[in-house]
């Protein structure tokens, strides 16, 4: 998705610069009046702009790198250091030289007099929309060092929901590339060797053994041309799922394609509760927890069925209609949310659901992992076995013509 590098001021006045992630010009326009800011330029950014928004050394910032930020931030402000001072030291020690450098420019706009946040806000493509915004709701509350532990907390736990669903898909990667590794050097190398000797002993060929040759020699011959046109069907895939229409349409292909729409769709549900429960305790406006949620979640059909909700919410209804009208969000964590409202217990509705959708996670990969090791047996089975068959085919003919 393109990015684009804006100058705006905030309702007080306050000068901010940034990059922003937005499908078009005008949507980048829209996200910024959305946060409410007055735009002064927005402009498409160019790699070295992105770049440096990272950092210097242009390593990327991991999850695990703000999980260690935050938690030592939070236990240096907690013990009485001032925010410059625990920056200071967290930017002499901090092992990623992009986020040392990032931390570095923070610390030098606080004593320039802009808020913690607001530093923040000027590294989009570093701290997202959630923690500026629990750490404006610490900064307000006079509660950052617990804000900032609790953002710890949250970030390690979508890390690990987020290297669940990795390492479930790992495994049937690796074996299914194998496969067709072992599958093209057969049909490129030893097909070709096979066929040689064939046509030395003359006869006819049976017929799994002829269109295995008829593959072999089609993908020897156009083998350019194929390699040509899976390039140009990657790149006009990313360019449509590049576009609003076609992210939402892959989107909802994904949650419902099946074995691994199931699993999406519980990783959808688990990430929605975890963020929302975490800025809902962090003092984060309802309105602008749900703005946060839906641009956090990473599917387009959850985050639309979220801006559903906050309008509704803006219009006087509850949070739970919008999203059960939906379908996206299973009946019963429509309950619970509902409830939740009506309780006044919402934060600790949506820990509950987060906690079950974590644990239910954890079951759907081990059964997708169970699941697909055997249909990657199968698979390698039926296709190499396929063709080993196929070549001796001949051969167990010829033996049999000799023994009579």
């Amino acid at each position: 998705m393109p990015s684009f590098q804006y100058i705006a001021k905030d309702k007080f006045g306050t000068s901010m610069a940034g990059i922003i992630e937005a499908a078009s010009e005008g949507e980048a326009v829209e996200v910024l009046h959305g946060k409410e800011l007055i735009i002064v330029s927005v402009e498409q950014a160019k790699k070295k702009q992105l770049k440096a928004a990272v950092g210097r050394s242009g390593k990327k910032i991991k999850l695990d790198d703000l999980v260690v930020f935050s938690r030592q931030l939070s236990t240096m402000i907690d013990t009485g250091i001032p925010v410059v001072q625990s920056l200071a030291i967290l930017s002499e020690q901090t092992e990623n030289p992009s986020l040392k450098s990032v931390v570095g420019v923070v610390k030098q706009d606080i004593e320039a007099g802009m808020s913690f946040s607001d530093a923040l806000a000027k590294h989009p493509q570093v701290f997202s929309d959630l923690f500026i915004n629990m750490t404006k709701a610490g900064e307000t509350s006079g509660m950052l060092d617990e804000v900032l532990d609790r953002l710890a907390s949250y970030l390690e736990k979508a890390a690990a929901l987020t290297r669940k669903v990795k390492a479930s898909l790992v495994y049937p990667a690796v074996v299914i590339s194998m496969a067709i590794l072992i599958t093209g050097v057969l049909m490129i190398k030893v097909v070709p060797t096979f066929k040689g000797i064939f046509e030395i002993l003359g006869g006819t060929l049976p017929l799994p053994t002829r269109i295995l040759i008829g593959v072999s020699d089609a993908i020897r011959a156009y083998f350019l041309f194929f390699i040509i046109l899976l390039i140009i069907a990657v790149v006009l895939f990313r360019r449509y799922i590049s576009t609003e229409k076609g992210r939402y349409n892959f989107d909802a292909f994904q949650l419902k394609v099946a074995v691994l729409g199931p699993l999406t769709r519980k990783v959808a549900v688990a990430k929605f509760s975890r963020t929302f429960a975490t800025l809902v305790r962090s003092g984060v406006a309802i309105l602008n927890a749900l703005e946060i949620v839906a641009h956090t979640s990473g599917n387009k059909v959850v985050e639309k069925a979220v801006m559903d909700s906050r309008s509704a919410v803006r219009e006087g209804e509850t949070i739970a209609k919008p999203l059960l009208k939906s379908g996206v969000f299973p009946p019963m964590v429509c309950r619970m949310i509902g409830i939740g409202e009506q309780t006044g217990q919402l934060e600790k509705m949506l820990t509950k659901i987060a906690d079950f959708y974590d644990e239910q996670v954890d079951a759907a990969v081990s059964a997708l992992t169970s699941l697909i090791e055997p249909l990657v047996i199968s698979f390698l089975g039926i296709v190499i076995g396929g063709i080993v068959v196929s070549l001796f085919m001949p051969i167990f003919k010829i033996t049999e013509l000799v023994g009579k």
